[in-house]
């Protein structure tokens, strides 16, 4: 009589499925956040969203992103936008009422969209930072688009972009010279359709010019100032000293001629002490002194640099 039928598990002598295990850690994950309570609203007209409570959403997209960390998974972060989500799936033929739909989304800003790296800490705390580099990338995508509309120079056909952005990096590299030691907070201005052109740059300057800031800071800080070059815009600068004492100096400059100006003690202390929104004025901080802008040279103007009318 044969020996009746035993179902058996396959063995896997080489480890495949270990090393499966190995290989998901090399696979990144990226998870799209809903930061604020109106974009959740907006997805919540969607019948396969699984969510009907915000802070609920984001405690479990914290343990998700938890999980995945503690699995040795590299894991980021990026920002879901409902409006940006709606005209994805239009272009692309999805419905957006699918999961699906949602993760390809995702993957898209995985590829093109403002994203930070998770590491374990509260979402309360990463989400800011997300919302501050996502409103950075906007910045330098607007200010790159109004620089690729400069065109080149008729006469050599040199590219104007580039002579503005060269001429920035220039003025950017001379402004921190003259500032010298401590830690600055500078803030670029620049008008532009709809929205002024903002940008921030945060740097500490130690032991007589060595310097600490962020790449990719200074690079939008540069474009937004190459932008403001090339279209001979009215914007300016405004920096703010920290000193070992304890006490701040503002310092401010206007763009005239594709170069920083130094604006007056009086004309910073105006322009700092006035609410943009009303024109009224607004006391000055305690422990702020108001001085001028202090002289950035400008440099030769070299053959082919179109900076100058």
């Amino acid at each position: 009589m044969a020996p009746p039928f035993r179902r058996t598990t396959p063995t896997d002598p080489s480890g495949l499925a270990a090393a499966r295990r190995k290989l998901r850690r090399e696979v990144p994950s990226t998870a799209a956040v809903l930061a604020d309570a109106q974009d959740f609203a907006a997805m919540r007209r969607y019948r396969t969203f699984p969510f009907d409570d915000h802070a609920t959403y984001l405690q479990q997209m914290e343990l998700l992103l938890r999980s995945l960390t503690a699995q040795g998974i590299h894991a980021t972060v990026t920002l879901f936008d409902p409006v940006a989500y709606e005209t994805f799936c239009l272009d692309a033929g999805l419905d957006p009422d699918r999961p699906g739909s949602r993760s390809r989304y995702t993957a898209e800003l995985a590829c093109t969209g403002a994203t930070l790296p998770y590491t374990g800490e509260p979402l309360v705390r990463l989400l800011p930072a997300l919302v501050d580099e996502a409103e950075r990338q906007a910045t330098w995508d607007r200010a790159t688009a109004l620089l690729a509309r400069t065109g080149s120079c008729p006469d050599c056909g040199q590219d104007l972009a580039r002579a503005a952005f060269a001429r920035a990096s220039r003025a950017v590299t001379g402004l921190l010279d003259a500032l010298g030691d401590g830690t600055h907070h500078l803030v670029c201005s620049v008008p532009a359709s709809g929205a002024p052109l903002l940008a921030v740059l945060h740097a500490e300057s130690r032991d007589r010019g060595r310097l600490e800031l962020s790449e990719a800071a200074t690079l939008v800080f540069c474009t937004v100032l190459a932008a403001g070059f090339a279209l001979r815009s009215p914007g300016g600068i405004v920096s703010r000293t920290t000193e070992p004492a304890g006490r701040d100096t503002v310092r401010g400059w206007t763009l005239r001629n594709a170069w920083l100006h130094p604006l007056s003690a009086a004309e910073v202390f105006t322009a700092y002490c006035t609410d943009s929104d009303t024109g009224e004025p607004v006391p000055p901080e305690p422990g702020v002194d108001y001085h001028s802008g202090l002289p950035v040279p400008d440099p030769p103007t070299e053959d082919h640099d179109h900076t100058h009318d």
